[in-house]
């Protein structure tokens, strides 16, 4: 077998595995693939299977499918897709001597495929199918007639060949609408129209389709295309009253009518009030009645026939309701007269219904609109009269009265008339009862004190507030009204507590408002408008903690950015003057918190682009300086300090980054650093020195970064970073005991411009506790030593220090030196020093009698060890020092040599009895 044939094997495998096992979860890529494959199949590439074998095996593939979409097991399209494949296999088995059985099933196969693809949007794919249909349909009405011996006898396969062919026009005619093919689609329908009276009972049918078609094309705005298809579809449904009920025919006028009066009110105006009169009366129905009324109004009707017309809908006994939108309607389209007319005659035909106050409030609501206020205002007093004296309304009646007058208050508010507003809100809380506890009511006296205190009448306000209070004391702008009032009596204790109970209520649940919810964003708009109030009236600690408070929770980051900045511009120039307590400590916590805050918003601009480059750097410049600032002002609170100067250099690195802001950068940090180091050392546990330790090195590192981006900039020769860093670094890996702190001094002693102050100060960091590398700090000291000595004129004062540190760590007191160093160099320290002396003035005397000492100690502690000679040698030096006393030498001059003379005496006695020294 060759490829072709092949190939058929296995596509015939795929159908009987489909079906076979057809919960598989890869049922959907089968069917794809038995699309896509079809194409390529023909019967010659199953040439070894009979015909019989195919077709069962299309129709086991039809069946399938219908009963795998029963069981919603596979979409519509998945479903036409296995039609088409099954509805292509019966065709590779036609033959010019099918059988009326065959021909039959392949008719009824591509027309129930055909249909499938219209179902899901392919109407070009199923013109194919359709077309096959209709082939089918004349091939078989060809067999029908050659063997059909009578006419009579031919009439009934006849007919239904014809259903089959009105179906088939059908849906030709739904393909080609979904084509908007108007012309084959209208074609289509007319033929079908034409052969009702052999198939009279698919008129409902027909008529259901046009009436289809004339609701997609209104919806498209075709109204020649929508007016023709609901024409047809009322026609259609007149040929068969029995199976149409006149509901339905009354339906299709009067979107008819609709079609009309929106495709040209004017041309068309006659044909839309022609077809709304037949809809009504095909059935009368409110819908026709409105529409009727609605054309009448297009067209200019006059006055009396419009009238006319309302009277016919209120003689025809319908409801209040739908005769007050008849109403309604008459004035919303400018005729005033009828309206009210047609309402004064409403109201004396329903004045026994208990919904005659529905009629009244669109009384007094039209009346509103139109600005008849004198008239309104009459009603409006008139029912409350009588709701005071026992001629209730209902509440619901109630509601949409309040509704009425608080949308004519808040009218007249909004163009400033306060009083006029005042006095709709009075109408409305006079409908309340003395005793009435409602939300609603709380709501109308912050309205009302709104308006007074724009009138500037505080005290009126003032006891609505107290009264708004009384029913909803937990509601933010009950809360933000006390706060008015107080800032404008001047009570900053009141508006303080106001503003923290607006935060509370911020924190501890919205709000909810005559069932509406009050979201986040009103508290938040509340504490901008209280913050604005308060600077206004020059309530300036009010203000901060306002504008804290709207910081902390607005979403909205310009607003918290502008909030702080204003925050800033008032609390700041107090700061300086504030002397060192717990109340200044406090108002820097604020501050820092603030300024995270103003950090985290920064961060949400940069991360959602939504300020513009220019508007993020001034941004952050401002708050970075801010931070600089304060930090400056902390120099008694050094881990506040430091806070804020972290903050500082964060901030700043949403700024570019030029020569300005590295140099803010590097200092930051090296301040951080510091800071870091000294609270450190005085930590009182080992973790918490190694937490500040490590931090002290992360800044470090940053720092190191910073400064060599920094030297690409410019010359910064004089600037000491290079060996703060140097010392701050040692200092840390000292004291954390770094194994690597070898291999990192290794690169410190290569460095070409090294100074004697850093080696000496390395010399005393690698001492001092927690670290002990005596071998690093006499390392450092020899080294810094050896760079006195190559100046060309010595600083006395500095080179005393560092031999004094020098011969401290190889002589430490009470330990016998030679057990750690030879004494010939220790000798060599002090002789240097010595020469030193007698060439140079100005050594410190204090220095020179340290010096003294320590050699006539070392002697007389070589004495005891019985090493006579270098005693003897190490206390003829002390003399030397002794020499070269100023002021001090007579205290120590007569003792010295008394002392040196014994120790001569005990020295000759002591050599004759030895041979040598150790």
């Amino acid at each position: 077998m060759g490829d072709v044939g092949f190939r058929f094997m296995d596509f015939k495998e795929i159908i009987e595995n489909l079906i076979v096992k057809d919960n598989s979860p890869d049922v959907p890529e089968v069917i794809d693939r038995l699309f896509t494959d079809i194409v390529n199949i023909n019967r010659e590439s199953m040439a070894d299977i009979q015909d019989a074998q195919v077709e069962e095996m299309a129709v086991n593939l039809w069946n399938w499918a219908v009963t795998k979409r029963v069981d919603f097991l596979i979409t519509e399209e998945q479903k036409a897709k296995l039609r088409h494949v099954a509805c292509k296999l019966v065709h590779m088995c036609e033959g010019s001597a099918a059988s009326e059985e065959a021909i039959r099933r392949q008719i009824f196969m591509n027309m129930r495929t055909g249909k499938g693809w219209v179902d899901v949007g392919n109407a070009i794919v199923a013109d194919e199918f359709f077309q096959a249909a209709m082939s089918g349909l004349e091939q078989l009405y060809v067999k029908l007639m050659q063997r059909s011996s009578t006419e009579a006898h031919a009439t009934m396969p006849k007919i239904a060949v014809e259903r089959d062919l009105f179906k088939l026009l059908s849906y030709q005619a739904e393909s080609a609408i979904a084509q908007e093919d108007f012309q084959r689609a209208s074609t289509c329908v007319l033929r079908c129209k034409d052969m009702l009276m052999r198939v009279p009972r698919m008129a409902g049918s027909l008529h259901s389709l046009c009436y289809n078609f004339g609701v997609e094309t209104y919806q498209k705005n075709k109204y020649e295309e929508s007016s023709f298809w609901l024409s047809q579809s009322y026609d259609i449904g007149k040929m068969d009253e029995s199976s149409v009920e006149p509901e339905m025919l009354a339906k299709v006028l009067r979107l008819l009518a609709t079609t009309y009066l929106d495709w040209d009110d004017r041309e068309y105006y006659d044909k839309a009030i022609s077809a709304v009169n037949l809809a009504n009366k095909e059935h009368l129905n409110p819908a026709g009645l409105f529409l009727k009324v609605k054309i009448l109004l297009k067209g200019r009707t006059a006055d009396e026939e419009l009238l006319e017309a309302a009277m016919e809908i209120l003689h025809l006994d319908m409801s209040l309701d739908f005769c007050l939108n008849i109403a309604k309607l008459l004035v919303d389209h400018e005729r005033e007269s009828v309206g009210f007319c047609f309402l004064k005659i409403i109201c004396e035909h329903f004045k026994s219904s208990e919904n005659i106050g529905k009629a009244q409030l669109l009384h007094i609501d039209m009346l509103l609109q139109k600005k008849e206020e004198l008239l309104a205002k009459e009603k409006i007093e008139k029912i409350i009269i009588d709701h005071q004296t026992g001629s209730q309304l209902t509440t619901e009646l109630v509601h949409c009265l309040h509704n009425i007058l608080w949308k004519k208050a808040a009218e007249s508010f909004e163009v400033q008339d306060y009083a006029d507003a005042l006095h709709w809100y009075y109408c409305s809380l006079r409908f309340y009862a003395s005793d009435q506890m409602d939300l609603d009511l709380a709501k109308l006296q912050r309205n009302m004190a709104s308006c007074y205190l724009l009138l500037e009448q505080v005290e009126k306000a003032k006891e609505a507030v107290k009264e708004a209070e009384r029913y909803d004391p937990t509601n933010i702008f009950t809360q933000f009204y006390i706060f008015k009032i107080a800032i404008l009596e001047r009570n900053s204790e009141k508006a303080l507590q106001a503003i923290s109970a607006l935060e509370n209520l911020l924190t501890t649940k919205e709000q909810e408002e005559n069932d509406i919810l009050t979201d986040r964003g009103s508290a938040v708009m509340l504490l901008s408008l209280a913050a604005q109030f308060a600077l206004e009236n020059e309530q300036q600690i009010v203000a901060g903690k306002a504008l804290e408070y709207l910081a902390q929770y607005s979403e909205d980051p310009q607003q918290v950015l502008t909030a702080l900045k204003y925050l800033f511009r008032l609390v700041l120039p107090n700061v300086p003057q504030m002397p060192e307590s717990e109340n200044k400590k406090k108002e820097m916590n604020r501050l820092l918190t603030c300024l995270n805050t103003a950090l985290l918003k920064l961060a949400q601009y940069f991360d959602g682009e939504l300020l513009t480059s220019d508007s993020r750097t001034n941004e952050a410049h401002w708050f970075r300086k801010i931070a600089w600032n304060l930090a400056v002002q902390c120099d008694k609170d050094p881990v506040t300090m430091r806070e804020f100067f972290i903050l500082s250099y964060k901030l700043s690195q949403f700024c570019p980054s030029d020569q300005v802001i590295l140099i803010a950068q590097k200092t930051c940090l090296l301040m951080a650093a510091a800071v870091d180091l000294e609270q450190g050392r005085k930590a009182s546990t080992t973790f918490e020195q190694t937490r500040l330790l490590n931090r002290a090195l992360q800044q470090i590192h940053k720092c190191r970064d910073i400064w060599n981006l920094l030297k690409e900039t410019g010359d910064f020769s004089d600037d000491p970073c290079e060996t703060l860093l140097l010392l701050y670094e040692f200092e840390v890996k000292a004291k954390l005991n770094d194994p690597l702190l070898d291999s990192f001094l290794e690169s410190v002693w290569g460095l070409p411009h090294l100074e004697s102050k850093t080696l000496e100060t390395i010399a005393s960091l690698a001492m001092e506790m927690p670290a002990y590398y005596p071998s690093i700090a006499l390392k450092a000291l020899k080294k810094a030593l050896l760079l006195h000595k190559k100046k060309e004129s010595i600083d006395v004062l500095k080179y005393s220090k560092c031999v004094r540190s020098l011969v401290n760590l190889l002589v430490p007191d009470g330990v016998p030196s030679a057990v750690f160093h030879p004494l010939e160099e220790v000798w060599g320290y002090f002789e240097d020093a010595l020469g030193l002396i007698s060439c140079t003035e100005g050594y410190p005397e204090t220095e020179i009698l340290w010096l003294m000492i320590k050699s006539w100690n070392t002697g007389i502690f070589m004495y005891n060890r019985s090493k006579y000679v270098s005693a003897e040698r190490w206390c003829e030096l002390a003399l030397h020092f002794l020499d070269h006393l100023g002021s001090l030498k007579t205290i120590y001059e007569t003792q010295m040599n008394v002392l040196y003379s014994e120790l001569a005496e005990a020295v000759d006695k002591k050599k004759g009895s030895l041979l040598h020294e150790e």
